[in-house]
Order: structure tokens, then sequence, then C-alpha cells
């Protein structure tokens, strides 16, 4: 009796041992590799990165090659980064006005006017800008064109001004 409690003691202790090392190796196989798992997420977050920037930079001028085509063909303008810059300084010069930036589609509230914070650019055509006064935000879109003589006349195509926040 006492010889075959401890077969049966041996049995089920071979048997243990048998499914602990399955399961471990199981588990290990499952999961990937911590060295080089991190190397593939790190490699799949900068693809991901790449794609994001190049979806943003897809509607920009500096990317747009028909919108500059269309810029060399009319206004004869080779070099798009100083074309950019002309056209912001133009845009921003008008929040020097005591009134505001005009073409912010908002009237001055209060004692802050509105301003233009920042802009992108879009295409030959198109610019995406945000105002705000210190306490109210908003967007506009602005159509923009080259006159003949070199300069740049602008055009409010929507406006939206946010509502204020109960911060």
């Amino acid at each position: 009796m006492k010889k075959s409690l401890f077969l049966y003691l041996f049995i089920i202790a071979v048997l243990m041992n048998l499914f602990t090392y399955k399961y471990f190796t199981s588990k290990e196989a499952a999961e990937p590799k911590t060295e080089s798992g991190t190397a593939e997420t790190k490699v799949d977050s900068v693809s991901s990165n790449a794609n994001l920037t190049y979806d943003d930079d897809v509607f920009s001028l500096e990317n747009n090659d028909r919108a500059q085509n269309y810029l060399f063909e009319t206004a004869k303008i080779n070099d798009i980064p100083a074309f950019s810059e002309k056209v912001k300084q133009a845009l921003l010069a008008y929040n020097d006005s005591p009134e505001g930036n005009k073409y912010v589609d908002q009237v001055k509230m209060g004692e802050q006017k509105f301003i233009i914070n920042s802009m992108k650019i879009l295409n030959h055509r198109w610019i995406i800008a945000n105002y705000s006064n210190g306490e109210l935000w908003g967007e506009v879109l602005l159509k923009y064109f080259v006159e003949d003589n070199g300069t740049i006349s602008f055009e409010v195509m929507n406006s939206y001004l946010y509502a204020a926040s109960l911060n």
C-alpha cells in the first residue's frame, strides 16, 4: 500500500511538471519578445507619424504641384517659400489696425481687438487661419488673390467664432 501511494504521488508530480512546462512554453510562444516587440512598435509609430505628417502636408502650398504650377503660369512666381511668407506678412499686417484684423469677419468686442494668430496656406487660392481677442477664439477660411501689380488681396469665405468657455 505504501508502495502504490508513492507511485501515485510520483505520477501526479510528473503530470504536474509536464502541464507546467507545456503552459509556460505555450505562453512564451504566444507573447512577442520584448526586445523585438519594442523595435517593431517603434517602427510602427515612426511610420504612422510619417503618414500623419504626409496627410497634413497634402494640404499645403509647398507640397501641391498643381497650385505651384498655377502660380508660376499666372503670376510667374518661382520661389514658393518666399511667396508664402509674403502672403502671411500681408495678412498679418492687418493685425496692426486699431479695430483689429478686418479679415477675421468679427467686429471689435470690448477693449480687445481680434487678430490672426496663425495660418496655413492650403493652395494657390485658400488660407485657413485662427484668430482671437484673448478671450474668444475663432477660425476663418480666406480666399486670396495675386493682383497684376504683385499685391495680394483677401476675401472672407467663411468664419466661425467659438462660444465662450465657462472656465
